[in-house]
């Protein structure tokens, strides 16, 4: 038995007893081995460090490895304590991750049935309707048996986990808007009929899709907490090594998951330690005031740049052992965060982030690096 800590329970860390092998299922290709991609991982891993910075979306070539990436970080996390019995994956000790039924049991003093769960990722497909996706109530039962009769969605099944939703650029608007406002709430609520079910829904969104086939609206972009870009890696030797381990891994899952088994306890002891310091990491207040005045400068709507940006910037130094983050945090989270908050010709494409490095230059008064 060891100590793991729910590092995407919120407010504040759990740490919790949970055993260190994991059930049998399909190979998963492991994140410590994905060569390339910085930018994808680093926004990921930061999401999972904190993930009130709102989620990320990846935008890139096709067959870049951006679902594999996903995949590999739920696989990465240490299991979760639930309450067994509970459709939504409730926190046995965290009120604010409680279904209400689970409050209500626990308020009368029942004791909780405690199990450990892989941290959940849910995909979401393209063809998914909102019911599917919010959860439905059987109004028939509601009103012959007068019960609450309902069947979990999606965001459900998401709660404390990751929500994935490939060619997010597909979806139709209204499905992306029910997303990210409950993304942003951490509650689901379904009505039907003069009936109301409400649920804690608190996950980390992932989106990703093709800039060929369209880019989202810029009202519903702008709720992703940092934009990523990937390209096709161009440099014949890493597509070599890209191929290599993949036929690797494809031989023989077992073996190349023992030969990567140390750095993958290492990142995941790493994301452990980087949740629990995140309370205690500051940002100086000039340096808040710098950021300000970029998103300013770069006539940013509303505060989200803002906040997203200190936020990214804390986790950064969490993420590498560090109570303070400094100026070089800032610039390299930066771009994440505000590339698809500029505002641009409708025909343009979202900036690669040279607009908002050479702002960041001019503010902070810095080389580019």
């Amino acid at each position: 038995m060891a100590e793991w800590v729910a590092v995407l329970n919120l407010p504040t860390p759990l740490i919790a007893t949970a055993p260190l092998t994991r059930p049998a299922g399909r190979p998963i290709f492991p994140f410590t081995a994905i060569v390339g991609q910085e930018e994808m991982k680093l926004a990921l891993l930061l999401n999972i460090i904190d993930p009130k910075i709102g989620g990320v979306m990846i935008m890139g070539d096709r067959g870049t490895g951006k679902s594999t990436t996903i995949r590999a970080l739920a696989d990465l996390l240490p299991e979760i304590a639930v309450v067994a019995d509970d459709p939504f994956n409730s926190d046995p000790d965290d009120l604010e991750l409680m279904s209400e039924t689970v409050r209500e049991r626990q308020a009368r003093g029942e004791t909780l049935p405690i199990t450990y769960r892989k941290v959940p990722m849910v995909d979401l497909p393209l063809g998914a309707t909102e019911d599917r996706v919010c959860g439905t109530i059987d109004i028939e039962k509601a009103l012959s048996e007068g019960v609450r009769a309902f069947e979990p969605g999606l965001l459900a099944k998401a709660h404390r986990g990751l929500l994935y939703v490939d060619e997010v650029n597909l979806l139709d608007d209204h499905l992306v808007d029910v997303l990210l406002d409950a993304a942003a709430s951490g509650w689901n609520t379904v009505e039907r009929e003069g009936i109301s079910i409400r649920h804690p829904a608190r996950f980390v969104l992932v989106g990703s899709g093709n800039p060929e086939e369209g880019e989202l609206r810029p009202q519903l972009l702008d709720r992703f907490g940092m934009h990523a870009e990937i390209r096709t890696v161009k440099e014949p030797a890493l597509r070599v090594q890209i191929v290599e381990q993949r036929s690797a891994f494809d031989q023989n899952p077992q073996d190349f998951l023992a030969q990567y088994s140390p750095k993958q306890d290492a990142l995941r002891q790493q994301l452990i330690e980087a949740r629990q310091r995140l309370p205690q990491v500051s940002l100086d207040y000039d340096l808040r005031v710098q950021i300000s005045q970029v998103c300013a400068e770069l006539d940013v709507d509303g505060l989200r740049g803002d906040i997203v940006t200190n936020r990214a910037a804390k986790a950064l130094a969490a993420l590498e052992g560090r109570t303070h983050a400094g100026l070089g945090d800032v610039q390299r989270v930066i771009t994440l965060c505000l590339r698809h908050r500029l505002r641009k010709d409708p025909l343009e494409s979202i900036d690669t982030g040279t607009r908002v490095q050479k702002v960041f230059q001019q503010v902070f008064a810095v080389a580019l690096t």
